[in-house]
Parts: C-alpha cells; structure tokens; sequence
C-alpha cells in the first residue's frame, strides 16, 4: 500500500470539502493511505508575490513536517502544489532568505533536506497507481459521455518546476478520463484560465474568461467539465452558478471534480461522493453508466 502526507490547504476544507470526501474515497479503494498532519499550514501561495520570505517560510515548513514523517506529500490542489514545488526549487538555491528560512525552523526542532517528493493528485493516480490498477477497481462505464478537462495552470506552468506534464500537450488528466470510459474531448480553450485569479479584483475579466471557456466547452460537444482544483471548481460551479442567475451566461456546463467521476464508475454512491454538494447538477449523469 502506497503511503502519503496529506496536504488539503485552506481552501478545500473550507469551500470545496466534497473535493476530499470523494478524494478520500477512490483513494482506499485503490490501495492508498492518506496520513493526515494538523501541523500542516498554508502553502504559502497567497503570500508568494507580497512577501517572498513568509511565502518560502510557510512552504517550507510543510515540507519539513512531511519529511519528519518520512513520507511524500499528495496535494489536490494545483495552486498548492505550484506553490510547494516553486518553494523546493528555491530551497537548492544558496542565499540569505534560504538560510533565514532554515534558522525559523531550527526554532521548532524541524529540518528540510529535500527529500520529500510534491505530488499532486493525478500524477499519483496516473504514475504511482497506474491506469491498469484503476480500471481493476471500476463496476461501470461511462458510455456517450462527453468530458472537458480542465487542467488549470500550476501544474503546467512553470513546467522545469512543477514537471507534471507537457504544458503544451498534457494527456494525463485526459487518459485518466477516459479510464472510466468517457470522452475527453478536445477543446481550443482547453489550457486557458479559467479566471479565477481575477476573481475579487476585476470580476468582470474574471467572468468573461470564465465564460468563453464554459461555452468553447460547449460548442466541442461536452456535457460536463472536469476540475482538479478547487479554484477552478469554484469557478466553474459556484461563480457559474451566480452568473446563471445573474443572467450573464444563458447556457450552463455543470463541473464534476475528477475523484466523483471516478468515484461514479467505482459504484460509489453519488451523495457519498459530495455531487449534491456541486451546485450545478449534471443532468441524468446515472443514465451514462453502464455495467462492466
């Protein structure tokens, strides 16, 4: 059984916690045990372009509490994980901010070697599980089942730091789809953002970036999108939600979190998986499944 610190951040608790249930879920069944760590705190990426040292800081120790446990850390959100392997990156550098960094840490008896291994979500399904041991562990399919995935942008960019995949042509997030037998299919907008950075600044690009994703995803046939982030869900199904209601988007494209998809194709029950928790209901999502 593969072992992992379990790093959820601050926001998935507080805004996206169906994202962990089901996280959690398809997890056991796939052999992987989470270890959870209350010493853990924010990854540091609110702070990463105001104060560097307090960014570096904050990463860092999280790092430090992991290899205490000698164990690698799974993160689910990409924001989280850019922000954590951005601060090992910086970590091999020699300079005034790294040794200050490891003096506050001295202080609380803690050590960073840089040993522990970022890992996010899908690079521990595709690379450490592995397609064959999912497909194992699925009841039904997905059959005539359009999907958008939305990979977001820290875990391709910037891709020397975060090496999750080819930021110019990722396929994993796609493969990983289509284990469960939907379709993933191509979209022209499929790497943009999704605008949830500009969310509380400038709302209306945010929406507007929002929107031409929702309906590209439309126009290329999907009947869902697909997140692996909380920022990009909360765009995608909350602040979609709003702007439904608002009226300034006509046609909606609900989002599901990847673990509820494939929590679906493992017979997990829909409510255990947090899909009433989404505020877009994908519509007669049960009708697409099959049996194996």
């Amino acid at each position: 059984m593969s072992k992992y610190a379990f790093f959820l951040g601050c926001n998935i608790p507080a805004r996206v916690s169906q994202y962990e249930t089901a996280a959690r879920m398809v997890l056991n069944r796939l052999g992987v045990e989470l270890v959870d760590n209350r010493q853990f705190n924010c990854c540091g990426y609110p702070l990463r372009n105001s104060d560097r040292k307090a960014y570096l800081l904050s990463a860092v120790r999280n790092l430090a509490l992991a290899e205490e446990q000698n164990l690698d850390m799974l993160v689910l959100c990409q924001c989280c994980f850019g922000s954590l392997k951005k601060a090992a990156q910086l970590m091999t550098e020699n300079g005034k901010m790294q040794d200050e960094v490891r003096s506050l840490l001295d202080s609380e008896n803690l050590k960073y070697q840089g040993n522990v291994k970022i890992k996010h979500l899908l690079t521990v399904l595709y690379n450490d599980v592995g397609i064959d041991a999912i497909q194992k562990q699925l009841n039904v399919t997905f059959k005539d089942f359009n999907v958008a995935v939305q990979y977001g942008c820290h875990g391709l960019r910037p891709s020397p730091v975060t090496q999750f995949d080819d930021p110019l042509n990722p396929s994993i997030f796609d493969e990983l789809v289509t284990v469960t037998g939907a379709q993933s299919v191509d979209w022209p907008l499929k790497l943009d953002c999704c605008g949830a950075p500009a969310l509380g600044i400038d709302d209306n690009l945010s929406n507007s970036l929002a929107v031409k994703k929702i309906l590209d995803g439309k126009k290329a046939g999907a009947q869902c999108l697909c997140t692996v982030c909380p920022y990009c869900h909360l765009q995608f199904d909350t602040v979609q939600a709003m702007m439904l209601e608002q009226e300034n988007l006509t046609e909606s494209l609900p989002a599901i979190l990847y673990p509820q998809l494939l929590g679906l194709g493992m017979g997990i029950d829909a409510e255990l998986l947090g899909l009433d928790q989404n505020q877009l209901e994908i519509e007669n999502i049960r009708s697409f499944l099959c049996e194996e």
